[in-house]
């Protein structure tokens, strides 16, 4: 990803020529990890793998070396292994990757929802879910620290990133090559210890402790090393949380809320004194105003198209600063009144348009999927 623009000439000409990508595609995939660029790319590391172990096995045959390249391989891959662990499973616990569902997903149709936005909006719905599938990913990867408990690491890893794979390839999720890799990484460490794993668990025989292979025999480097995991791992796990807590707080909607937050429909729309009927085909009457974030609103129009807009509240004044991100940049363009919290009154000037707009808040947590909860007894099943 860092290395992108050093090989992005050659890599399109390979792109180009030898797998016949005739289209034009960005390297940065805009956050995508299956973008073209990574699909050349993975394309280069197979030939290069490749030509990198025919040229290992004829020209060093010592098993020695061999021992002791592999276990500096194995090494790289549970340094990577658990970086990347700790790293998307602190972003689940804290509830950073997968965010409670929006006003907008609230409001949005199931059919209109992307096969990764129904994903993603399934694992942020519970807390609970999305803290277990980051707490899984963390213990695999704090097992995979130390040698003794790689194996045990390995296998948690495998089975969490197969489902984390499945799920990106079943919805298409475009991180599927990650994952992928990161269940191929796993496989390689656990692969060392089959024999073992077999013999218990599938021929139920006993058998002897692993020796393990050390390319350097001192043991003073040894001690150094495991007094460095044992130092530098609290912190590591304690630096995680408070960056992701921070993170969260960061992002939280409890740390972003304006005066005005809430779902707001319009029950009636005067424009230019005219009073606009509630009519699904009038693509400029609002429907919605959804007010979720400090500077931003959302207008869902009778037609369901979403027009953002910024929304600076002045609450001593009682004004508002309301444009789109295309109309004119007004100042205090609005005047509100509110009462009881629940009955918002707009009218100002918008995009040379005069507009008195009553609306009354929306119960959030009315939504079925807000009231709901979790529930011991179910006498039937509520699959609404």
């Amino acid at each position: 990803m860092f290395t992108n623009g050093l090989f992005e000439t050659p890599f399109r000409w390979i792109g180009k020529t030898v797998l016949g990508f005739n289209y034009e595609f960005d390297v940065s995939g805009y956050g995508s990890g299956d973008n073209t660029y990574a699909y050349i790319t993975l394309f280069v590391n197979i030939i290069l793998a490749l030509t990198v172990t025919i040229l290992w096995s004829l020209l060093q045959r010592k098993k020695e070396e061999y021992n002791k390249f592999f276990y500096w391989f194995l090494v790289v891959l549970r340094f990577f292994i658990i970086a990347a662990m700790l790293l998307y499973g602190f972003v689940k616990v804290f509830q950073i990757q997968f965010q409670p569902p929006s006003f907008v997903k609230l409001l949005q149709p199931m059919g209109e929802y992307s096969p990764m936005g129904l994903a993603w909006t399934y694992m942020g719905y519970s807390k609970g879910f999305g803290m277990f599938a980051g707490l899984m990913e963390i213990i695999g990867g704090v097992l995979l620290v130390w040698k003794r408990t790689a194996t045990l690491g390995a296998f948690i890893v495998i089975g969490v990133m197969t489902q984390v794979a499945m799920m990106n390839l079943m919805f298409d999720i475009p991180v599927k090559l990650f994952s992928i890799h990161l269940i191929l990484m796993a496989g390689v460490i656990f692969m060392t210890d089959i024999k073992r794993f077999t013999s218990v668990f599938i021929k139920n025989n006993s058998t002897e402790s692993y020796n393990f292979y050390h390319p350097i025999t001192s043991k003073s480097y040894h001690k150094v090393i495991r007094n460095i995991k044992i130092v530098v791992l609290p912190i590591v796990l304690i630096a995680g949380c408070l960056l992701s807590y921070l993170g969260q707080l960061n992002i939280s909607d409890q740390n972003h809320r304006p005066a005005l937050y809430g779902i707001w429909e319009a029950k009636s729309f005067v424009r230019n004194n005219d009073t606009v009927p509630p009519l699904v085909t009038d693509s400029h009457r609002w429907r919605y105003l959804l007010i979720e974030r400090k500077g931003n609103a959302i207008v869902k129009t009778m037609t369901d198209n979403l027009v953002r807009h910024t929304f600076i509240t002045d609450t001593i004044e009682n004004k508002i600063s309301i444009y789109s991100q295309y109309g004119i940049k007004d100042s205090l363009n609005f005047k509100y009144s509110l009462e009881n919290s629940k009955y918002l009154k707009l009218f100002g000037i918008l995009e040379n348009d005069s507009l008195v707009i009553t609306l009354t808040k929306k119960d959030v947590n009315k939504f079925p999927l807000k009231s709901r909860g979790f529930r011991w007894i179910n006498e039937r099943p509520y699959n609404k």
